[in-house]
């Protein structure tokens, strides 16, 4: 079970409370890694909301989100398991590409020791801080954020485009960005 921000308790069973609530307090905890990147994908053509509101759901389907064990799913058995729940997402391509993305998450434990250090590596181990801007000019996309994107596509992840590495970035405290007009 994930650990909400700095209070050592279980999380909620509502996702979207979850989710507001750990959005953008850096973490280095690979779990709350994969889930937070797990919600970015299943965001695709959604409201965060909506994908957000599917973590209790993403949990009991996906092996708690352990992606040691996710990784270990079979793309179509598995994939056709989880579609047909019915409290799920049932977009296949997303499913399969979380199944993917804990594979990529596996080996990059084997070559960085961890996912967090592979992500934190980019920023040099501190929040990146982005350029202050007005709420109008908040952008969906970083320089970061498209190099990680094309990264991680290299090493077999999916749904991993700019925009959702972007806000995957912002939710797990990586990049923050400054709203001056608050």
């Amino acid at each position: 079970m994930s650990i909400g921000p700095n209070d050592g308790q279980e999380w909620a069973t509502n996702g979207t409370a979850e989710y507001s609530a750990y959005f953008g307090t850096p973490t280095h905890d690979d779990h709350v890694l994969f889930e937070l990147l797990t919600v970015g994908v299943f965001q695709v053509g959604l409201s965060w909301q909506a994908a957000a509101s599917k973590l209790p759901v993403y949990r009991r389907l996906f092996a708690g989100m352990d992606p040691q064990v996710v990784a270990g799913f079979e793309d179509e058995l598995d994939g056709e398991r989880i579609a047909k729940d019915a409290a799920m997402i049932s977009n296949g391509r997303k499913i399969r590409a979380t199944i993917h993305n804990a594979r990529g998450i596996v080996q990059l434990q084997r070559e960085f020791g961890s996912f967090s250090a592979y992500l934190w590596n980019f920023v040099d181990g501190v929040p990146l801080l982005l350029p202050a801007v007005t709420r109008d000019e908040l952008v969906n996309q970083s320089t970061i954020g498209t190099a990680m994107a094309k990264d991680l596509k290299r090493r077999g992840f999916s749904f991993v485009g700019p925009v959702v590495t972007h806000m995957f970035l912002l939710a797990s405290g990586i990049i923050r960005e400054q709203i001056i007009d608050e």
